[in-house]
């Protein structure tokens, strides 16, 4: 394991890990692929909790929640990347991952007690690719080419899965606000614009634009 220049301490296999002014890709899915949502309320049960708990250490850019996965395009705060400390020792254990930890486990536990069911409602890691670290290797005019095709994807994905043939259809996801359908405030809808390097007038062409599926490696 390779440690953490800030805490010292060693980083677990595929922890994740946030630096701020990056961008990531945050997503988990269903235990060996099974549903995590079993209703509506499930649904707004669980971006309620994300409002209230993830936007302290985070500005979301994007989200689709799907029934058996979810993604969401994020910034961590400067909050957000300060490590947790114990007994006057830091740990390898950030907030905003922290966090992201204890809203999965809350949710798990509610769907549990719902279903009547136990065990683990997610795999166990969630995962966080940096998008923005093709700053190291690529031009910004390239970066900008991840940060799209990510935010794309996300919107995309309940065509997809053949879900609905229309994404006016599908309300748990910040494509509608994107596009004037909706007025939610769960995205940081001008600060996104900034960062993925959209102009409004160029950006409702989009409003149906597939992601470049050369480049999907680069989500994961």
């Amino acid at each position: 394991m390779r440690p953490d220049v800030k805490s010292g301490q060693p980083l677990k296999k595929e922890e994740m890990h946030f630096e701020p002014e990056h961008i990531y890709h945050v997503y988990n899915r269903g235990n060996r692929k099974d549903p995590i949502f079993f209703s509506k309320k499930n649904y707004l049960y669980l971006l309620q909790k994300i409002r209230k708990e993830w936007l302290v250490y985070s500005d979301i850019y994007s989200y689709c929640l799907m029934p058996n996965h979810f993604h969401f395009m994020l910034q961590p705060k400067k909050e957000g990347c300060e490590f947790i400390v114990l007994k006057e020792k830091s740990t390898h254990l950030q907030n905003l991952s922290k966090t992201i930890g204890k809203t999965l486990s809350s949710y798990t536990q509610a769907i549990n007690i719902q279903n009547h069911t136990t065990g683990n409602l997610f795999q166990k890691k969630t995962k966080a690719k940096c998008l923005s670290e093709q700053f190291i290797a690529t031009s910004s005019s390239r970066n900008s080419d991840y940060l799209t095709n990510c935010f794309f994807y996300i919107h995309n994905n309940p065509l997809a899965a053949n879900i609905t043939q229309d994404l006016r259809q599908w309300p748990y996801s910040s494509w509608a606000d994107y596009y004037g359908f909706r007025n939610g405030t769960l995205c940081n809808i001008p600060q996104a614009m900034q960062r993925i390097g959209f102009n409004e007038k160029d950006f409702m062409n989009t409003i149906y634009q597939e992601p470049d599926t050369k480049m999907d490696s680069s989500l994961w």
